[in-house]
């Protein structure tokens, strides 16, 4: 992989929690790879899911894309939690997708021609935190890691996940963008940020390959 983590970057792809989703996650990179981006991100949560969690990290690997740890992949590493509806167990992927899984950083920050960008999985590196679209009022200002953000000033842009909601919010300079999922049961998506003209477009997939245009959401 090219370290990109230092470029000043203008348009990037973004992947949300994937879920063992692998044809979904094919269709959008291979979408995304024509699309002449700068990089191509990821917010983690690989495994436990319907499909093939050792061919998705397989995939990430083959594109090239940044991706950090969600908690999923944290708990399959540890061993806990394993008794979930369609875990993933550490028999189902390969020594080298567990040594993928096992490299993945909590979060891992980026500059843009728009300011810095912060990639992560819930807020910060707390992968259990999160952040919906209707919070408001004692929801977020109990919100403790995202205050933590607000007041730090270190970063003008969060991409996360974790919530599988797709999102765009503002809060005085930060724009937190939730990517969404992958995950066939809950309205799967993926995305395209444009820093230099500001906005973010998000891509509906469906069961039948085809791929949609859907949110738009400015991002100045």
């Amino acid at each position: 992989m090219s370290d990109r983590s230092s470029q000043l970057l203008q348009r990037v792809g973004v992947i949300g929690d994937i879920h063992g989703e692998a044809k979904f996650l094919a269709i959008a990179l291979k979408y995304l790879q024509a699309q002449k981006l700068d990089c191509l991100l990821c917010v983690g949560d690989i495994v436990d899911g319907r499909g093939n969690s050792d061919r998705c990290c397989q995939l990430l690997q083959q594109y090239r894309v940044w991706t950090v740890r969600g908690n999923h992949d944290r708990w399959l590493l540890g061993k806990e939690m394993r008794d979930l509806p369609d875990a993933t167990q550490v028999t189902d992927i390969s020594e080298s997708s567990y040594h993928f899984l096992s490299n993945l950083p909590p979060t891992h920050a980026f500059l843009t021609v728009a300011g810095s960008l912060l990639l992560c999985h819930g807020i910060g590196d707390r992968d259990m935190v999160r952040l919906l679209p209707d919070d408001w009022g004692y929801a977020l200002e109990s919100n403790f890691e995202l205050q933590d953000l607000i007041r730090s000033h270190q970063y003008n842009f969060v991409i996360n996940g974790h919530t599988h909601r797709r999102m765009v919010r503002k809060f005085e300079h930060l724009t937190i963008i939730n990517a969404g999922t992958l995950k066939s049961t809950h309205h799967p998506c993926f995305a395209i940020v444009d820093f230099s003209l500001g906005w973010v477009q998000f891509f509906d997939l469906w069961e039948n390959t085809e791929i949609q245009e859907s949110n738009c959401f400015e991002i100045k």
